[in-house]
């Protein structure tokens, strides 16, 4: 059994990474289930950098593996790298997503956009390595279904027809950036037999 503490305390994201990880032998930990706390500044300069800041602010607080994350959505018609790190940020100074993203449907629908999500996973040993996901999409004219959070009722993916929040969790989480991200992860702890 691998243990592995993700260094979050949100069930949505939880849950997430549990289906990412099915079929294999993993047990996933919030911060809470094991009374850690951590709240670092993420004062990076990219998505790795930023995790790695998440990861490491726990790397002595616990001998599990580690795993944390930092992602951001880059809408092209805003500004370059625009929000980026600031994605989480930029919704709340916007009144959050549910008021943000029917505006940005209207000003930008149709405009390119790219979501990204960088790992950051710590042995217990504290080898530390990163691995970044990325999927091209556009802005959707409208907001549309229910599943998901943060960006999902805006974003499509390149190749399919509706926002991401459309699609059941199963088909989500098949194509989206934290999947792309987890599958190079996968592919690594298989390549040093750990899964």
């Amino acid at each position: 059994m691998l243990n592995i503490v993700l260094a979050s305390n949100n069930k949505g994201k939880i849950k997430e990474y549990e289906e990412l990880f099915e079929g294999y032998d993993v047990k996933l930990f919030l911060l809470n289930d094991l009374n850690i706390v951590s709240d670092p500044e993420e004062n990076g300069k990219t998505y790795i950098e930023n995790a790695l800041i998440k990861a490491e602010a726990i790397k002595n607080k616990t001998d599990y593996y580690i795993l944390a994350d930092d992602s951001g959505v880059e809408f092209l018609a805003l500004g370059e790298h625009f929000p980026g790190i600031h994605t989480h940020r930029y919704a709340l100074e916007n009144g959050g997503n549910e008021k943000l993203n029917p505006k940005l449907a209207k000003e930008i629908g149709g405009s390119k956009a790219i979501f990204y999500c960088a790992l950051a996973f710590i042995f217990p040993n504290k080898e530390t390595y990163t691995f970044l996901g990325k999927v091209e999409g556009k802005v959707a004219n409208k907001c549309e279904g229910n599943n998901g959070f943060g960006y999902d009722p805006i974003f499509i993916i390149d190749g399919f027809t509706h926002p991401n929040a459309y699609y059941p969790d199963s088909v989500k989480n098949k194509n989206s950036h934290r999947a792309k991200a987890v599958k190079s992860l996968i592919k690594f702890l298989k390549e040093k037999n750990i899964l």
